[in-house]
Order: structure tokens, then sequence, then C-alpha cells
């Protein structure tokens, strides 16, 4: 059954089914076996017993990093094609895998949930520690990715990473949403929430580079229909990533575009205004904004430019980025956009 995202016209009938049903969001049933987690040569093994295939890219030369990528919603493994071995090349190490409820993960369609998602960041942040010992290890998030890296650092037992660049981090949470949407997705989550739904049409593309998006159509590894209460989920965890924002301690790079249309500019200002300082320390993180970037940052048409950014700051967090793009500040002022002081 297909229905389209939030239609105002299906108000009425919504709110007479939240009347005549009980149900409610579910979260995917953790596995029993519980044992040491592991890596394999084509996946991590939770302690749990559930199976993370991964992606992996290094060049001959001695990894001065290890990198670990994280897909954004419906995506997986696969979204770091490219970006991976342009990575390995600059001498990085890169493990990009599939999150639970994603990709080739056997509870694919299902939201597992934020805890068990933050917690395998944080096993497989112990598991590359325990491969290679004494190289830095980074998180880089796109979208959904960001917002569980952002969620994981801010939790009691956040995974030990020496940092993280964050691509268009998901921060778009039902507590930024307009409130009639809010209405909406909770009515529909509590009533209905087995209904597989498809993406609203968007104000922008999610990336100017078409034929990119027309593989990504056609490719079966993507989620195309999204059940409400996966939905549900999602927006819960995007609340968790603003509000991670202030605990953030690690050094970060932000990165977003101007034109996209899938994480709007309030929720994204928000989390820059609530971001620590760093005190006498100084600020540990850096932003950068893409005039042309949509929210696939690193894979639109100018791509390159992010891709290089992303590989400058991962391989030496201190260095200028190439591109230009980071967002200069006075000293003791905040590096905000300056659509961050206009109205959305």
């Amino acid at each position: 059954m297909r229905r389209e995202w939030f239609g105002p016209a299906r108000w009425a009938c919504l709110a007479l089914l939240i009347a005549l049903t009980g149900c409610a969001p579910g979260i995917a049933s953790r596995l029993e076996e519980h044992r040491p987690a592991a890596i394999l040569d084509d996946a991590f093994i939770m302690q749990d017993g559930a199976r993370l295939p991964y992606l992996s890219w290094t060049s001959a030369r001695p990894p001065t990093a290890a990198v670990i990528a994280l897909h954004g919603f419906n995506d997986y493994s696969g979204a770091y094609g490219d970006l991976g071995p342009l990575l390995a090349r600059h001498g990085l190490l890169v493990y990009a895998y599939d999150q639970r409820g994603f990709g080739g993960t056997s509870m694919r369609g299902d939201w597992a949930g934020t805890e068990a998602m933050t917690g395998d960041l944080g096993t497989v942040t112990e598991l590359l520690r325990a491969a290679h010992p004494g190289l830095p290890i980074y998180a880089l998030g796109e979208s959904m990715g960001g917002a569980v890296i952002m969620t994981a650092l801010a939790g009691d037992t956040p995974p030990r990473l020496d940092g993280a660049v964050l691509s268009a981090p998901a921060v778009w949470g039902r507590s930024t949403m307009a409130a009639w949407k809010r209405f909406i997705l909770t009515l529909a989550a509590h009533t209905v929430p087995r209904i597989r739904v498809q993406p609203q049409r968007l104000p922008r593309p999610p990336s100017d580079n078409i034929e990119m998006l027309r593989k990504l159509y056609h490719d079966p590894m993507m989620i195309k229909e999204t059940r409400i209460e996966v939905a549900w989920g999602l927006s819960g965890l995007m609340d968790e990533a603003l509000a991670s924002s202030p605990k953030i301690s690690v050094p970060l790079l932000v990165l977003y575009g101007e034109q996209d249309g899938i994480i709007p500019r309030g929720p994204t200002c928000r989390m820059l205004e609530t971001l620590p300082d760093g005190g006498a320390s100084g600020r540990h993180w850096r932003v950068a904004l893409y005039e042309n970037g949509y929210h696939m940052l690193f894979r639109d048409l100018h791509g390159d430019l992010v891709s290089a950014d992303i590989a400058a700051w991962l391989g030496d967090p201190a260095v200028a980025l190439p591109s230009g793009a980071e967002i200069a500040s006075l000293i003791g002022a905040r590096p905000l956009p300056v659509f961050c002081h206009q109205s959305d």
C-alpha cells in the first residue's frame, strides 16, 4: 500500500483512525547471542550477533588514520563508493558499514532504534582501535549517519573518536517541524505505523548530479519505500542529534550546502548556534558552506571540492580547507552563515 508523506487532505481520515486503532511505532528486536564482537573480511559482527556488512579501502602506503563512514537514511555503504578510494589515496583507511535496518543487514526495512545504532558505532570504534593500535580513529557521517555520530558522542559512554566530519547532518527532528507536519507524523505513527510511503516531492532534488540519482533509483540496495514507524524513529534520532550539539567535545568539521532541500537551514543553524565554544581551549569545530552544494554534497557535480576538503581535514584537522568554503569568524564569534540571521 502506498501513500504520500503527510498530505493535509488526509488529516480527517487519520483523526478517525486514531479513535479506531491502538497501534504504536515499533523498534526491531535486538538479537540475543551475546558474544565478543569481531571483524570478518566483509562484515562487523556485533555482540548480539548482528552482522553489519562493510566496504573498505586502503592505499599501499601505511595509513595515517582510520575512518568509520556512516551512510544516510535508506542508503547503504555504497554511498562511499567514490569518496572511499579518494580518501585511501590520501593515506586513510576507510570502513563504510551498513547500519542496522539498511543495506545488507538482516533487519532491512526495520527501525533498529537510536540505542542500537549508536552502540554499533561504539563497538566498531573499539574493534578498529584494537585492529589498528596507535592510529587516530575518525567518523564521517552523511545526513542520518551524521545524526548517529552526534548522538553517540553526547551519550553516557561516547565512542573513543578523535574527531568527526558531519556532511549535512540530519537535525530536522520533530521539535523543529511545522506543527501540522508534526501532528500528522505523530498521528500516523501511532495509528497506521506499518503503512509504506514514498518521499514527498521536494523543493530541490537531493543532488544536482542527476546521473548519480538515476543509478541510485535502480540500485536494489536502496530502500525506495519507508514505513511510517521508521520515519518516526528517524525523526526521534534527529531530535536527539540536535539536542546533543552542546555536549560534543571532539573536533568537528560540519559541511552544508546552500541548495540543500532535505535538511532545512533553520535546524542546521540551531545546531551551529548550540555547539560548544570550547572555553579557554578555543572552538573545536569548523563549518564549510558550499554555494552550489545540495544535500548529497560529496556526490554532487561539484563534489570533488567537498571530497578534497574532507580528505584534507581528516589528514590534519587544523589545515586550511582547499575549497576556501570555510566560514571565517572574528575572534570570539561563531562562524555562522549569513542566512542564519535571516528567516528560513
